[in-house]
């Protein structure tokens, strides 16, 4: 499968047309251990699906640290990111009230050199590693799981 082959979800717009779609950044939490790259993946909040850290644009934070913010904030991450997009996917966040938000994440590398122990939303999810191929499996978004695949850490 190549990237071509990735179909991608139609974004229902809301009654702000396209002003209602939001942007987000998401980090690609990664490590080597021996010759194999791991990824590092945490459940949603809600529904407890396998995802990446992401999270809204921070005041007086480029899109990287921001990145590397959720990273800390979702699985106790301390590492070193790097501001190279890998790119992007689509997806529509659930909201309290039943409705959806479209939104789109940008997804930035992180080398992770340290996991916490405790970190802020420590009782909310779970965290785990994952080779990549299995990453792109749990994950729900086929555009993450591509860009799950498809990573390596050398070409950045």
């Amino acid at each position: 499968m190549t990237i071509s082959d990735v179909k991608q979800r139609k974004l229902e717009l809301t009654e702000d047309g396209k002003r209602g779609v939001r942007t987000q950044f998401g980090a690609l939490c990664w490590r080597k251990r021996a010759d194999d790259v791991q990824v590092l993946l945490v459940t949603s909040r809600r529904r407890k699906r396998w995802i990446i850290p992401k999270g809204w644009p921070q005041h007086k934070a480029t899109p990287a640290e921001a990145a590397l913010t959720e990273a800390w904030e979702e699985a106790g991450v301390e590492g070193r990111v790097k501001p190279v997009c890998l790119g992007i996917y689509s997806y529509n966040k659930e909201l309290d009230e039943g409705a959806e938000l479209p939104c789109v994440v940008a997804v930035f590398p992180i080398r992770v050199k340290k996991l916490r122990k405790t970190f802020p939303e420590k009782d909310d999810r779970r965290r785990k590693w994952f080779s990549l191929k299995k990453a792109a499996k749990k994950v729900d978004d086929p555009e993450l799981g591509m860009l799950l695949a498809n990573f390596d850490p050398s070409q950045i």
